[in-house]
């Protein structure tokens, strides 16, 4: 079973968002990272590029496949977490923790799911 914080809220696409300061900081799901396997790769959106709602702001390569992480609103890139193009093993150890991808300045509203809605998605709950 995954881990599924209920602080955090998350998207259909398997992102959790963390709000800090105005700023949502942005990584994937136990879930994801389980389907995942070993992480090899990251690559992020530049910072200071502005996204679209959907846009990917990074890119996974895993032992496994490809796959992308998708920004949950339009917003701007303030921050990359560069220490996972180093360590991408940290997204599989700790995803809602160190292994976080970016941070984003929203530019708009989007409707997020609470824990216990993701769960359902998962069928976790």
């Amino acid at each position: 079973m995954s881990r599924v914080p209920e602080e955090l809220e998350y998207t259909d696409t398997h992102e959790w968002i963390r709000k800090e300061q105005g700023n949502w900081k942005i990584g994937i799901t136990d879930h994801a990272q389980g389907e995942l396997t070993d992480v090899v790769y990251v690559e992020f959106a530049p910072k200071g590029k502005r996204v679209k709602k959907g846009e990917a702001v990074a890119t996974i390569e895993s032992v496994k496949t490809v796959s992308e992480v998708y920004a949950p609103v339009d917003g701007e890139v303030v921050e990359v977490n560069q220490e996972i193009t180093e360590h991408p093993e940290r997204i599989n150890e700790d995803p809602y923790g160190s292994g976080w991808f970016i941070v984003l300045k929203p530019l708009a509203e989007a409707k997020l799911l609470s824990a216990s809605e993701y769960r359902k998605l998962i069928g976790e709950a």
